[in-house]
């Protein structure tokens, strides 16, 4: 689980020559379109809304104001200007697929309470780790991994803990020169894996999450997104990221000499460091299985006519409406409420769980996220979406479907290198659901890939937090990120493109000739 990167911080705002012109283009955008614009004369709201999404789009990618800040744009300046009531407009910052961020949240926070996530990187690194690309794999699958399900931000000052041990123990036996490749690999590896680990669960990243949000707003009628519809998809694209990322560093960029092999006793110790594995860790990790497993499994998975799994939610049909991925994971996160710790350590809390949880949780990201759940909303209550829909319908029309997607891979993987991605991909995704309306095609063919993309900014230290935390080690100068980083985003935009046009649209059921009955504008009501 992904949270906002560096650049995506919502406590305080940066004092940078950019957020300081960001602050008054924002302001001077909105006033000159809200004053001397009028888009579609028959429907002034577009213009209006126009007006306040351009204002958000620009604080968000500058950072002018607080992230959250910004995200409570809608709930003051929907009502003045007639798009949405406030009543209404609240409600997108609540929904289901908020509490599936806050309970898997809370599963993430107890596995680093308990140190469970510590043991399976260890245990990774030892089942794996021998010669010196090895040791870069299993931490790269160990990173990843994690990521699928806690903060990337967690699991990177982990894994760089333990890896910048292991490199300095390398270093004491064959020296530092000899040792710099392998250093820079694994280092890289850390970051570039927790942001690709993200990328295979719902979870695993505010962007997926945003996605299904948006998406749900914008088509009420269509099927929702499941856990396990998306990891059916996302699982592999990491996997085969991850390989790429591996060879590209450990084979071509900075290959290491294969004597460079330690001892695997180095990794045994910081395991038995640990101890036994404790009643609370064992807790912790059956709540943590049974959610992925119970999440993956809920509803039907279909890959084309020759391959179907029943779900266990449809064998109730009387309750299989009322239960989503929110369920499953708000049922197994109050279970650790309730589960004593039995921890004989001093201060330990009586349950594996307590009100300390609470303090930790990101709400600034609940905030930005809703935020742009609003956002969404008022495109669609303003008729901005199908304004938009309409006046990019020849030319998106007169792309193929492959190279459309390839161009929204490209665009995303590039902009998210200097913005914030989650907010970047809530301000797009209305907009590509637009298009895809207007171009009479699936509107999942332009989204999906634009979320997968939102995660591969491997280039600058500030795309995201794992590229700054492992930078900040000062074992990396910039030309090596760089460098690695542009390759992994070609590499990146060829790979979600192919992979998605075809595993993905089979896993979704996508004609990119044929748009479905559900990808019919309902418009929101601006009052209750």
């Amino acid at each position: 689980m992904e949270n906002p990167p560096s650049s995506e911080e919502t406590s305080s705002t940066r004092c940078n020559p950019m957020s300081r012109l960001g602050f008054w283009l924002g302001i001077t955008a909105f006033f000159a379109i809200l004053l001397f614009t009028n888009f579609d004369p028959d429907n002034p709201e577009v213009s209006r809304m126009a007006a306040v999404g351009i204002l958000m789009a620009i604080w968000w990618m500058t950072e002018a104001i607080p992230l959250a800040a910004t995200a409570l744009v809608p709930l003051a300046a929907f009502p003045i200007l007639g798009i949405m009531s406030s009543k209404t407009a609240a409600t997108s910052y609540i929904s289901s697929t908020i509490f599936l961020f806050i309970g898997g949240f809370m599963i993430a926070l107890a596995m680093e309470k308990w140190n469970l996530h510590k043991r399976i990187a260890l245990g990774i690194i030892r089942a794996i780790g021998g010669g010196p690309n090895r040791l870069v794999l299993s931490f790269m699958l160990a990173t990843a991994f994690l990521s699928m399900w806690i903060s990337n931000t967690a699991t990177s000052i982990m894994m760089l803990a333990i890896g910048l041990a292991i490199i300095s123990q390398t270093e004491a036996t064959f020296g530092k020169d000899r040792c710099r490749n392998l250093s820079v690999a694994l280092l890289l590896g850390i970051a570039y894996s927790a942001s690709i680990g993200g990328m295979a669960t719902l979870v695993g990243t505010p962007t997926n999450l945003a996605f299904v949000s948006v998406f749900a707003s914008e088509f009420p009628n269509a099927e929702p997104i499941s856990f396990g519809q998306w990891m059916f998809m996302g699982l592999p694209l990491s996997m085969v990221m991850l390989l790429f990322s591996w060879i590209t560093l450990t084979r071509f960029l900075f290959p290491s000499p294969s004597e460079l092999s330690l001892s695997p006793d180095i990794i045994r110790d910081q395991i038995r460091s640990l101890g036994r594995i404790s009643f609370a860790e064992s807790a912790v990790m059956i709540a943590f299985t049974l959610t992925a497993v119970l999440w993956v499994f809920r509803k039907d998975i279909s890959l084309g006519d020759s391959f179907q799994i029943k779900g266990w939610s449809n064998t109730v049909p009387s309750i299989a409406p009322f239960i989503d991925d929110s369920t499953v994971v708000l049922v197994m996160a109050l279970s650790l409420f309730l589960i004593p710790s039995r921890s004989n350590k001093a201060n330990a809390c009586p349950r594996i769980l307590d009100a300390s949880v609470f303090s930790k949780l990101p709400w600034g990201i609940v905030l930005l996220l809703g935020g742009g759940f609003a956002l969404a909303a008022g495109f669609q209550a303003a008729g901005l979406s199908t304004f938009i829909g309409q006046k990019v319908q020849g030319f998106a029309g007169s792309i193929p479907p492959i190279g459309l997607i390839a161009m929204i891979c490209g665009t995303l993987t590039f902009l998210t290198e200097l913005t914030s991605n989650v907010a970047t991909t809530q301000t797009l995704l209305p907009i590509l659901a637009a298009i895809g309306v207007a171009i009479e095609t699936n509107p999942l063919l332009l989204m999906i890939p634009a979320t997968l993309s939102a995660s591969c900014a491997f280039m600058m230290p500030v795309a995201t937090p794992p590229n700054a935390i492992v930078f900040g080690s000062g074992r990396i100068r910039i030309i090596d990120m760089v460098k690695a980083g542009i390759v992994l985003n070609l590499i990146g935009i060829v790979v979600i493109t192919l992979f998605f046009y075809t595993l993905g649209t089979s896993i979704f059921q996508i004609d990119p000739d044929v748009r479905p009955e559900w990808a019919e504008k309902v418009t929101t009501p601006r009052s209750q």
